[in-house]
């Protein structure tokens, strides 16, 4: 059973940043894809970002072009998100998600980490 772990969430201040992480761990690890989504109570969950884990081609919501980065350190099996210029509209509820065959709906989640914004 694949467990995914994040941290790094916290309060910031509107124009600051924060660096999320999501370790993975437990059974055959090698997934197609991992991806971040987002949730605030209300609303759809948000895909952010994906990774492709075999060649690292990244993609991201336009919401957050520009200013976030999904990363990869396959030998420690760690996930991350490089987030800057954070703004007010991002607060959420940052979730994990990995991927056997496709990040659209993934196999495997996260606890969610809560990433707060205040301007």
């Amino acid at each position: 059973q694949v467990e995914l772990v994040e941290s790094g969430g916290g309060s910031v201040q509107a124009g600051g940043s924060l660096r999320l992480s999501c370790a993975a761990s437990g059974g055959p690890v090698s997934m197609y894809c991992m991806a971040w989504f987002r949730q605030v109570p209300g609303k759809e969950r948000e895909r952010v970002a994906r990774i492709y884990t075999d060649g690292g081609s990244s993609r991201y919501a336009d919401s957050v072009k520009g200013r976030f980065t999904i990363s990869q350190d396959n030998g420690k099996n760690t996930l991350y998100l490089q987030m800057d210029s954070l703004k007010p509209e991002d607060t959420a509820m940052y979730y994990c998600a990995a991927g056997r065959s496709t990040c659209l709906r993934p196999d495997y989640w996260g606890q969610g980490t809560q990433v707060t914004v205040s301007s």
